[in-house]
C-alpha cells in the first residue's frame, strides 16, 4: 500500500470513527421501558477463581502496608504519580471518552489514556466501556451489571466474583459499541491487554524505584504496585456502590445514583453520580468544573494544549430546570 494510500484509509477510517462516536451515546440513555423478568431469579454461581485472585489481592495489599515505614519519599511520591496516571485510564479514558465520548481525543492522548488504563487493569477499554453503557441503560435492575439494589457487597466487589446475570449479557450482545471497534487504540489494548497489564500496572511501578533509586524490589512491589493497584480499585468500585447508597439526589430523586464528596476525592471527580446519571454526556460529570474533580481539571488542561477537544457541557438552565422538576430540594450551586 502506498504511502497516499494508507493515509487515504486512515482518513476513512477516522470518519468512520467520528460517525460513530456521535451516535454512541444513544447507549448510554437509560431505557425505561426494560422490565425485569418475573419469577424465580437465576442461580447464583460462584466464579472461584476470582474470589481466590481478589482474596490474595487484598490480603497482599494488607502485607504492603508493612513496607510503608521502610519506603522512601521518592517511592512515596512515584506511588502518587501512579495513582493519578491509573486512575485517569478509568475517569478520564474508559468512563469520560470511551463509554460516554463526552469528549474527542487526539491519537497522542488516547494512547496515553489506554496506557494509563492498562495500568489500573480493570478489564480492557473495550469491555470496561460496554459494562459501562450498561449499566447506564439498565441501572439498577437485573440488566445492570453492579445492581446497588443488591446490597453494598454486591455493587462494590461482589458482582465480579459472581457469573452474569443472563440479561446483564444479552443486553451488553444487543449494543452496537460501533464507534469503540472503530477505535484502533481500543482495539490494540484489546489485543495486548494481558502483556500490557503484566508491563505497566506490576512491573513498571515496581522496577522504576529499584532502577532509578535503588529501592528494593519488595518494597516497589507492594508499595506502587500492589498497594496502589488495590486502593486504585476500591476507590473505582466505590463509584458503584457508596455513590450509588448514599448521598442527596438534588438533580434527579427518582434515581439511585448520589451525590458524594468523599467518592469524589478518592475518585479523582467521579462522585457527582446523581449529576451524572441524569446527564451522562457532560465530560465533567460535575456542573462545579474541577472542584474535587481532578479528572475534568485534566481534560480541560488537554483541551487548552490542543490533545483534546468538543467537551460537551450542560447548559445551567438545563440545569435549573431539571433541578426544579425532579430534583429532592437539596440542590446548594457552587
Amino acid at each position: 500500500m502506498t504511502q497516499t494510500e494508507t493515509r487515504n484509509h486512515r482518513a476513512v477510517q477516522q470518519q468512520r470513527g467520528d460517525a460513530a462516536a456521535e451516535t454512541s451515546t444513544v447507549e448510554d440513555v437509560f431505557d425505561d421501558t426494560y422490565r425485569e423478568k418475573e419469577g424465580k431469579k437465576p442461580p447464583r454461581i460462584f466464579v472461584w477463581r476470582n474470589i481466590i485472585l481478589m482474596s490474595l489481592l487484598h490480603v497482599g495489599a494488607l502485607y504492603g502496608l508493612l513496607f510503608l515505614p521502610s519506603a522512601s519519599c521518592l517511592t512515596l511520591a512515584w506511588t502518587a504519580v501512579c495513582y493519578l496516571f491509573s486512575a485517569l485510564g478509568v475517569t478520564a479514558g474508559a468512563h469520560r471518552l470511551w463509554s460516554h465520548r463526552s469528549y474527542k481525543a487526539s491519537f497522542p492522548l488516547r494512547v496515553f489514556l489506554a496506557l494509563a488504563n492498562s495500568m489500573a487493569f480493570q478489564n480492557d477499554i473495550f469491555e470496561w466501556a460496554r459494562d459501562h453503557r450498561v449499566h447506564h441503560k439498565y441501572s439498577e435492575t437485573d440488566a445492570d451489571p453492579h445492581n446497588a439494589k443488591r446490597g453494598f457487597f454486591f455493587a462494590h466487589i461482589g458482582w465480579l466474583l459472581v457469573r452474569k446475570h443472563p440479561d446483564v449479557i444479552e443486553k451488553g450482545r444487543k449494543l452496537e459499541l460501533s464507534d469503540l471497534r472503530a477505535d484502533e487504540v481500543v482495539m490494540f489494548q484489546r489485543r495486548h491487554y494481558k502483556l500490557s497489564v503484566v508491563i505497566l500496572c506490576f512491573l513498571v511501578p515496581m522496577l522504576v524505584p529499584w532502577y532509578f533509586w535503588g529501592e528494593s524490589l519488595a518494597v516497589g512491589y507492594f508499595i506502587p504496585g500492589l498497594l496502589r493497584y488495590t486502593i486504585v480499585l476500591n476507590a473505582t468500585w466505590l463509584v458503584n456502590s457508596a455513590a450509588h447508597i448514599w448521598g442527596n439526589r438534588p438533580y434527579d430523586e427518582s434515581i439511585n445514583p448520589r451525590e458524594n464528596a468523599l467518592v469524589a476525592f478518592s475518585a479523582a471527580g467521579e462522585g457527582f453520580h446523581n449529576y451524572h446519571h441524569t446527564f451522562p454526556f457532560d465530560y465533567a460529570t460535575s456542573e462545579f468544573g474541577c472542584k474535587l474533580n481532578l479528572t475534568t481539571a485534566f481534560i480541560d488542561l488537554m483541551c487548552f494544549l490542543g490533545l483534546a477537544k468538543d467537551p460537551k457541557r450542560v447548559s445551567k438552565e438545563m440545569i435549573s430546570a431539571r433541578v426544579k422538576r425532579t430534583g429532592d430540594g437539596s440542590y446548594k450551586s457552587g
